[in-house]
């Protein structure tokens, strides 16, 4: 069923345009990306549908193409404009990370490194590189596989941040299992890299570890 096919009171495209976009439910919104279902499974079933399946909209916006492309229904071009739509909240949140110190704004960190990492099926270590105002520089992912102290090398990460010229750093990685709990071995490993930074004089702002459907600071916990 396409959208132009609903009732007038059930279209998204005409509630949006009468009461603005924040009245619009997630799968509401889905649909209008989407704009077409299934035989017997409706536009707004099938987004509810993708919504079930990948937790929410956050993780759909995470997912990989691969998983995307095992959706029936998700055709190349309805892939192409979710993953268009993930690439721009991405840029989006580099933007407002760029033009304000990051712990003015917390919780975009947390979700800009949510839509990098979540997804991911492997355990990756990126940093976030930032200035003296602590605006943002860079993000890059630096180590992949199981992240211990003896795979993520403190040079390698202390060598990006004096090709950045970064005077601070935001430490993450992602759990593939979803449950973002820190571990004794992400705890020593941030001791680890706070000590090799600190000899350069940058500084380990935090270190946030990323879940499906969460991502927890070890500043809030105290950890640093």
């Amino acid at each position: 069923m396409r959208l132009h096919e609903l009732p007038l009171d059930a279209r998204p495209r005409e509630k949006l345009l009468a009461l603005g976009p924040a009245a619009l439910a997630d799968a509401e919104l889905l649909a209008l990306l989407l704009r077409t279902g299934l035989p017997g499974c409706s536009v707004l079933q099938l987004a509810g549908q993708l919504l079930e399946d990948f937790g929410g909209i956050g993780g759909l916006l995470c997912a990989e193409p691969s998983a995307l492309a095992t959706i029936k229904g998700l055709g190349p071009a309805k892939r192409a404009e979710l993953l268009a739509v993930s690439e721009l909240a991405r840029r989006a949140l580099a933007e407002q990370l760029q033009a304000r110190p990051a712990f003015e704004c917390a919780e975009q960190v947390k979700h800009y490194l949510r839509l990098q990492l979540a997804a991911r099926p492997h355990e990756v270590f990126a940093v976030l590189f930032l200035d003296a105002q602590h605006r943002l520089l860079a993000l890059e992912e630096l180590f992949r596989g199981t992240l211990t102290e003896a795979s993520v090398y403190p040079r390698e990460v202390v060598k990006r941040a004096l090709a950045h010229n970064a005077a601070a750093v935001i430490l993450s990685h992602n759990h593939p299992s979803g449950i973002a709990e820190p571990s004794k071995a992400d705890e020593y490993l941030t001791r680890s890299l706070s000590s090799a930074l600190a000899l350069i004089d940058v500084k380990v702002l935090d270190h946030i570890v990323v879940g499906h459907g969460q991502a927890v600071s070890f500043s809030e916990r105290g950890l640093l």
